[in-house]
């Protein structure tokens, strides 16, 4: 599978995260829905010094290039409008020694 690390930077207007919190449920959803799909490996949040929530990092696996896009499509921080700058970089997960 090709792998691939996401990240995320949110919005910075005042109801930014107020958005952000809205959406969650669903992008959880949604992770929950790759990681029973096998294309899960690991995510979290990126935190500003005072500890909220302004960004994303996620590893991903799919099978082809299409499968991200249709990933893209739907998932609710990017169709919601929550990030605003998306990086996707093809990525290799290290294997322990």
């Amino acid at each position: 599978m090709n792998q691939y690390v996401i990240t995320g930077h949110d919005y910075t207007d005042d109801g930014a995260l107020e958005r952000r919190m809205q959406v969650r449920p669903k992008h959880l959803e949604g992770t929950l829905q790759l990681r029973a799909s096998g294309n899960y490996i690991l995510g979290g949040a990126i935190l500003d010094d005072d500890g909220r929530m302004v960004g994303s990092v996620m590893i991903l696996q799919f099978e082809t290039h299409g499968q991200l896009l249709a990933w893209q499509n739907q998932e609710p921080y990017i169709v919601n409008k929550i990030w605003e700058n998306i990086d996707i970089k093809p990525f290799k997960v290290a294997n322990a020694v």
